[in-house]
């Protein structure tokens, strides 16, 4: 039996590019030559679901209003999403990967696949020419062509399969994770959001070779006592497991009793703060991040309330988790009555974009 104490992981990253274009240029094969953006047309506030990569270079991103991409992507064919079609395109994808591990972690529906391939080599053969196998094989079958990455775990797979894009395959071996992940640019690591960026800017901090050389501390400073799990994540450790086909990782969950009922806002804003420091600990420990904030408020009469809020590609970051929290709690926080309990819960989780 494998023991993944004695030896490095395989992990394979699939990924096929813009996933919702690729299925609609499978069924329309005039949308080949021209730029994409799936949307759906005539709505007054639709928003960009995906685009393909001419789109993309012209500055149009996911849930860009409509209006704002065809300005950028003048000759963009606009295509209404069929997303029945794409939950099919991505069963029939998988049911491609099954027979080589039980160890498949997958998207929304999004064309990326985590296949860990560990200790499989005297069944299928290297890691490597399975994932060649799996790429002519999907897309002699399906039509697509996705690109593919491979490393000793999930995150600098991910980040592999993210400078190849839109098209090619990138191994990493085993001892070269930190200096594979010098020179890339901070925006293309998983888990460093937008409001790090930010702050790691401020220091003109734009590359992993950059901000690695700072310790733990020092990052906590600047990013609120995530430095260690930064500081780890730049030097390409990632021990979150695969997850088997169809598990999904449970929810994050955090109460919080008061000693005394109460209605003062800073009393409970503070409690709520707390919770959000431990729920991104714990997303972070899993290499996780929530799609979906909710606040349950329990008063002193009994009465409950439930409110959420949602995060469009996930986030694990204090900060950001605490600003939606807080906006379920204005939500759910409408009586003068005292509160007796909250809980936070995160669920909805992913992997870091």
């Amino acid at each position: 039996m494998f023991n993944p104490l004695a030896e490095p992981r395989s992990i394979v990253h699939l990924n096929v590019a813009d996933f919702a274009v690729a299925v609609e240029r499978v069924v329309d094969s005039r949308l080949r030559e021209r730029p994409v953006m799936v949307a759906a047309p005539g709505r007054g506030r639709a928003a960009v679901y995906d685009m393909s990569d001419e789109a993309f270079q012209s500055g149009v991103r996911k849930r860009m209003l409509l209006r704002q991409a065809q300005k950028l992507c003048r000759d963009a064919r606009v295509v209404a999403p069929h997303p029945d079609q794409y939950e099919r395109a991505m069963g029939a994808f998988l049911n491609h990967v099954q027979p080589y591990s039980p160890l498949i972690e997958h998207g929304d529906g999004d064309g990326h696949v985590f296949v860990d391939l560990s200790g499989t080599g005297r069944l299928f053969g290297p890691a490597r020419d399975v994932a060649w196998r799996l790429r002519r094989q999907v897309r002699d079958d399906l039509g697509f062509d996705p690109i593919w990455s491979l490393a000793p775990n999930k995150l600098v797979a991910k980040v592999a399969s993210r400078l190849v894009k839109p098209d090619g395959d990138y191994i990493v071996l085993p001892g070269q994770e930190a200096s594979f992940l010098q020179p890339v640019p901070l925006h293309l690591i998983p888990g460093i959001e937008r409001d790090d960026l930010l702050r790691l800017h401020e220091f003109h901090l734009s590359r992993v070779g950059e901000a690695v050389l700072w310790t733990p501390q020092q990052l906590d400073v600047v990013l609120g006592r995530r430095g260690r799990e930064i500081h780890q994540t730049l030097l390409g450790i990632d021990q979150s497991p695969v997850l088997p086909l169809g598990v999904k990782s449970p929810a994050v969950r955090m109460d919080h009793e008061f000693a005394e009922d109460t209605n003062d806002v800073k009393v409970v804003e503070a409690a709520l703060f707390g919770l959000a420091e431990k729920a991104g600990a714990r997303l972070r420990e899993r290499g996780r991040a929530a799609r979906r904030i909710g606040i349950t408020l329990d008063y002193s009469d009994g009465v409950r309330m439930v409110r959420q809020r949602s995060h469009g590609s996930g986030t694990a970051n204090d900060f950001r988790l605490y600003e939606l929290a807080r906006s379920a709690l204005e939500l759910a926080w409408q009586r003068r009555v005292r509160v007796r309990h909250v809980r936070l819960i995160c669920d909805r989780l992913v992997y870091p974009g």
